[in-house]
């Protein structure tokens, strides 16, 4: 038989798809309308794949959660087994993974910044949101961390990771110095440089913001372990 013109539509290639069109023009440009044309098809095949507009979304939301590194909690309870782990700052060091997850996470959240509203929905249903939560819960239970604290740790991190990723600090500002009077504005003077190095700050930014969590959450971790008088 002759091989079809067009690769046969599938899953895979209509969340390809709707993923480029939002990466391109956000969300309110998904319609299966625009995903028919792109994909070469009539509009109802797609029904045959997705029900509603929605679930491609959420598959997109999940296509990207997918792509967010989890070695670093695989055999230290990142699946429910595995060694507890230490705060000492060797391999198993909670602290270490969560410095190392939470970089991944924000570097696939970075690429793809017009799916960030879905995400923050929660994991709901989707397959790889929910292994992200459960790597994340159970690494930090097999450190020595009370189930609820790791619920508030998986969340407060979610929190900031997803925050970080909705728009630019630096890109808010304008590169125009005379946008920036001095009589009005006496401590911008060097604003309109920031656009230019949005990436630098951003990312400074976001490594200190990060450092002081998990500085602030080693102490509570310490002082869990400490016996009291």
């Amino acid at each position: 038989m002759a091989r079809p013109r067009k690769p046969l539509l599938s899953r895979d290639r209509i969340v390809e798809a709707a993923g480029a069109l939002v990466d391109a023009e956000g969300l309110e440009a998904v319609s299966t309308r625009r995903l028919a044309a792109a994909l070469g098809v009539s509009g109802p095949s797609l029904y045959n794949h997705f029900r509603t507009k929605d679930a491609i979304l959420e598959a997109v939301a999940d296509a990207v959660s997918a792509r967010v590194d989890l070695s670093m909690f695989e055999g230290h309870g990142g699946d429910g087994e595995g060694d507890g782990w230490e705060g000492d700052g060797g391999p198993g060091d909670w602290r270490s993974a969560l410095h190392a997850w939470a970089h991944s996470y924000r570097d696939a959240l970075s690429d793809h910044p017009n799916i960030v509203p879905v995400l923050a929905r929660g994991p709901g249903r989707r397959p790889a949101g929910l292994r992200l939560a459960d790597a994340v819960f159970g690494a930090m239970t097999a450190a020595g961390w009370p189930p609820a604290h790791a619920t508030r740790i998986g969340a407060l991190m979610r929190y900031f990771i997803l925050g970080s990723a909705v728009a630019s600090f630096a890109g808010g500002f304008v590169d125009d110095e005379a946008a920036y009077d001095p009589v009005d504005y006496p401590h911008l003077g060097r604003a309109h440089l920031l656009a230019e190095r949005g990436r630098e700050v951003d990312e400074g930014a976001f490594e200190t913001g990060l450092t002081a969590l998990l500085d602030g959450l080693a102490l509570q971790y310490e002082a869990l372990r400490t016996p009291s008088a």
